[in-house]
């Protein structure tokens, strides 16, 4: 498991029945995880003293329930910044587990020694186009998802790479792939996180069973001669890591080679020293 152990503004301090006991920055949320399915003792004061608690209903969806949380605060990672505020189904606007694949890709690109193109595809509030900028990269950023964008634009400005080399595109991500091809674009680098189910900006049904590979396969055409690495990450309980890689491994190695490999995601947590599970990565590197 690649495991996001680096953070010190945040932390999965407890889980038990279903839910998950967090710490962002100074405030403590209660949400819900699918994969805490365990029932031991809720014995962490936090369980009763929480700043927010999202409340999942029997109907689907769910509501949040706030004491004394503010409507946006932050929190930082090794230097970039990130604002947070909760909002439609447990959301805080970031994934603190992908910060296991901001560090494998932002060493990547430091020691790359040359100039590194990054497409980041459902690019959501910007965590990866950020470390990946950061690194040094251009990045090209693509949501569906206007509010997304603007709320990635503001991490930005927080982070202070407000003049980075950051393209903002909203749009289908699987149409603007399709046009860069037919423009003769070139990437470096490909970083991917699909949704399991959504809609586009003109209501384009988006399944991940059904689209993921044709999307992979679409997206190899866009690497340049020189690849440095391409990135899947999924919340799709039904898909094994190991079908990210497979296909990479199946569009991209014939051509250009390199490894592949695949894990879970996890993040540790502090009152057990376990870790939680929280998705999976496919990974493919030339190096």
């Amino acid at each position: 498991m690649w495991i996001a152990d680096g953070w010190k503004d945040y932390e999965v301090i407890d889980c038990s029945q279903g839910e998950k006991l967090e710490r962002w920055g100074d405030y403590l949320l209660v949400r819900p995880d699918p994969q805490v399915i365990w029932d031991t003792p809720k014995t962490h004061r936090g369980w009763k003293k929480m700043n927010g608690h999202y409340h999942r209903s029997a109907k689907g969806g769910g509501e949040w329930e706030f004491f004394q949380l503010p409507e946006q605060w932050t929190i930082g990672y090794k230097g970039l910044t990130f604002n947070l505020k909760p909002f439609s189904f447990k959301h805080t606007g970031l994934f603190p587990e992908q910060a296991a694949n901001w560090d494998w890709f932002g060493d990547k690109i430091r020691r790359a020694g040359r100039p590194i193109k990054v497409l980041n595809l459902f690019a959501y509030t910007g965590g990866a186009t950020l470390a990946a900028a950061q690194a040094g990269a251009s990045v090209t950023h693509v949501d569906a998802s206007k509010g997304m964008v603007g709320w990635a634009k503001e991490n930005a400005k927080s982070s202070g790479l407000e003049s980075a080399p950051i393209r903002w595109i909203v749009d289908d991500c699987v149409k603007f792939v399709e046009r860069e091809i037919r423009r003769g674009s070139r990437y470096d680098a490909i970083i991917m996180d699909p949704p399991s189910y959504g809609r586009g900006p003109k209501g384009e049904i988006w399944k991940i069973e059904d689209a993921i590979h044709p999307l992979v396969k679409l997206c190899a055409q866009l690497l340049s001669d020189t690849p440095l690495f391409f990135l899947i990450n999924s919340y799709t309980t039904g898909l094994a890591p190991s079908v990210l890689s497979y296909m990479i491994a199946v569009e991209v190695c014939p051509k250009y080679h390199g490894t592949v490999e695949a894990e879970e995601v996890g993040l540790p947590v502090t009152g057990t020293g376990l870790v939680l599970p929280c998705g999976a990565s496919g990974r493919w590197s030339s190096m």
